[in-house]
């Protein structure tokens, strides 16, 4: 945090704490809706829109943790805990795609059409209303404060961005057309997005082992 003066950098610490604990109880409201009214009205693509919320409620833990663990040790080295955040996230994007590979899979194979309910539709346009604003805020602080972690965090809310319109425009296009395979045709290249993501948070908390911060970095012979 060289560039920053102790009191901005506090400052953003706490923006980050509010960020991770705004994702962590939208998802745990968003997960407990979808779930209750895709199972009610037998709406498989929304149910597993809010199995995913829960998904990301995981990776906003493992950042309000980080937040927490740095705020409390303001003079240990932030690498130990990104690590830590890095591989939580990174484990949040793979069980995406097992998520995400599984509902498809299982899509394809009994010929599951996606519904339109208005529950569906609702949820999804807030979804992306609100998301939007947590991705930008999120990488505007990632950015600032140096945060591979909060970054990556930003990026598992962009996948759910990615499922939001999905779970709309497969609904939609499903009404005009009759073609059923599109909400499938979208989870497997959200997948591919998911794992790329996963496996580069992966890499970069391994990148971190060698690697020390600014503020407690010793020279090395």
């Amino acid at each position: 945090m060289s560039t920053l003066s102790q009191s901005a950098g506090n400052k953003y610490w706490t923006y980050a704490l509010w960020l991770a604990l705004f994702t962590i109880f939208y998802n745990l409201a968003e997960g407990l809706v979808s779930v209750y009214f895709g199972f009610s009205d037998e709406a498989l693509t929304l149910f597993g829109f809010g199995v995913d919320s829960f998904i990301e409620v995981m990776s906003g833990l493992g950042i309000l943790a980080m937040v927490i663990r740095i705020r409390q040790n303001p003079e240990t080295s932030r690498t130990q805990f990104e690590k830590t955040a890095l591989r939580i996230t990174g484990t949040s994007f793979y069980l995406l795609v097992a998520g995400l590979a599984v509902t498809a899979i299982y899509n394809i194979v009994v010929g599951h059409k996606p519904e339109t309910t208005l529950p569906g539709l609702i949820i999804s346009v807030i979804s992306i209303a609100i998301m939007w604003a947590l991705v930008s805020g999120k990488r505007k602080v990632g950015r600032t404060l140096n945060s591979q972690p909060i970054l990556s965090d930003a990026n598992c809310t962009m996948v759910c961005i990615y499922m939001s319109v999905v779970l709309l425009a497969s609904s939609l296009i499903y009404e005009l057309t009759g073609f059923g395979f599109i909400d499938s045709i979208g989870a497997l290249g959200l997948i591919w997005f998911s794992y790329s993501e996963g496996k580069e948070a992966f890499e970069k908390a391994a990148g971190m082992e060698d690697c020390c911060d600014d503020e407690n970095c010793e020279d090395k012979k």
